[in-house]
């Protein structure tokens, strides 16, 4: 055994803030268990430093985790120019719902726009599958 293999991966914590995306809307449309749908909604836009962080390039895939639940995603660089360490940005989807809590403060409307993870490498592992 080498030394790397006692190491655990990087972690970070992030703000999740989720968003609509009209390709995604139009991919669902057509086949809400197609490969495009889950091409555009089960990714995570992450800031470039947090990324160079956890040793995950774009397209490699990270494991989101809260009390609430734990999926797998494929990781990408936000594009943005102003930095925004500790945030990150996932289309409403299925694959961010599962990270969302049940408690709605008696208002019946789930809190889409701050959701707290962990983000970690997920090497080997697939992008999490939706039940049909």
């Amino acid at each position: 055994m080498d030394f790397g293999s006692f190491l655990s991966a990087p972690e970070i914590q992030v703000k999740v803030i989720t968003y609509r995306d009209i390709f995604q809307d139009k991919a669902m449309f057509e086949d809400r268990f197609g490969e495009e749908y889950r091409d555009l909604s089960a990714v995570i836009k992450l800031d470039p430093a947090d990324l160079k962080q956890l040793n995950v390039k774009k397209g490699e895939t990270v494991i989101l985790k809260n009390s609430f639940g734990r999926v797998v995603v494929k990781a990408e660089e936000s594009g943005y120019e102003t930095p925004h360490r500790g945030f990150a940005y996932m289309p409403k989807s299925p694959w961010s719902n599962i990270l969302v809590s049940d408690e709605t403060g008696g208002t019946g409307v789930p809190k889409f726009k701050d959701i707290s993870v962990t983000v970690t490498s997920a090497k080997g592992e697939k992008v999490t599958e939706l039940m049909r």
